[in-house]
């Protein structure tokens, strides 16, 4: 059972009267509730063998954790990179989460210290729910107006997670109207061995669809026939249903196989 530790002192606004990594883990730990972390120990496969082997869990769900993201909202960037840098799931939620906020107001220079600080500590953003939470503002809102090369060097690593990193990013830029950055990282993980970049890529291009199915279909007219399934699946999910299962067995309404075509730039 999880060990309960005394709630960090509160000021009369509602933050806390120290704003260093050793309160906000020890607000953490005033909220832990153990039988969550059971369910989140499971949920994010830490077993043997398993994607997220080893991670810890002390039960903390997501709206709990964005309220204390809001008291320590403030926390120098030395000691959110402290928090990064816990064995404890929750910390290092927090720690992007605030990193997050952070980086939406702060200036260029800050900006730049913050990614910075994201991709010195990859090793750390170890489990899909905190690539998710973080890439897309802090990578994808750092590179929207400078060169996307650093994605190109993140889909060829070997860690799962900066990966992932490099295709959720793109997320970013598909809110922008921008489409192409993410056709060119798909098209790089494509034959990627790992269910989980399968799931990250098939759903940025359901994205994509949703800004243009006209590019998503171009890109499934050249791709459908290599993509893992799982990608597909994820891909087409909101196509119309014949699209769906034409797109699925291979073929196209006629029963040919898709034409290959290249015009799905953006």
């Amino acid at each position: 059972m999880a060990k309960r530790i005394s709630p960090t002192a509160i000021t009369k606004v509602g933050m806390p009267s120290a704003q260093n990594a050793q309160a906000a883990q020890q607000r953490l730990r005033s909220l832990a509730d153990p039988a969550v972390a059971i369910g989140s120990a499971r949920f994010f496969k830490t077993g043997p063998g398993e994607y997220g082997e080893g991670d810890i869990f002390i039960g903390i769900k997501s709206p709990t954790l964005k309220t204390v993201a809001k008291e320590f909202k403030a926390l120098p960037l030395a000691e959110v990179e402290c928090l990064l840098h816990s064995d404890i799931h929750e910390d290092r939620t927090l720690a992007l989460v605030i990193l997050v906020g952070q980086f939406t107001k702060a200036d260029d220079a800050t900006r730049k210290r913050i990614y910075d600080i994201y991709l010195a500590n990859t090793c750390h953003i170890n489990n899909w729910d905190l690539v998710d939470i973080s890439a897309p503002q802090i990578v994808g809102g750092y590179l929207e107006d400078r060169s996307r090369k650093p994605l190109d060097r993140l889909a060829k690593s070997a860690n799962i997670w900066e990966r992932r990193i490099a295709v959720v990013a793109t997320h970013w830029f598909i809110r922008h109207g921008d489409l192409a950055d993410t056709l060119r990282i798909a098209e790089q993980l494509l034959t990627d061995k790992e269910d989980l970049i399968h799931k990250a890529v098939g759903w940025m291009l359901r994205e994509v669809g949703k800004r243009d199915a006209a590019v998503l279909e171009a890109f499934l007219g050249e791709h459908c026939r290599v993509m893992p399934r799982t990608m597909l699946r994820y891909a087409i999910e909101r196509l119309p249903d014949e699209k769906r299962r034409a797109y699925l067995k291979g073929s196209t309404r006629n029963g040919h196989k898709p034409s290959c075509s290249t015009n799905y730039q953006s």
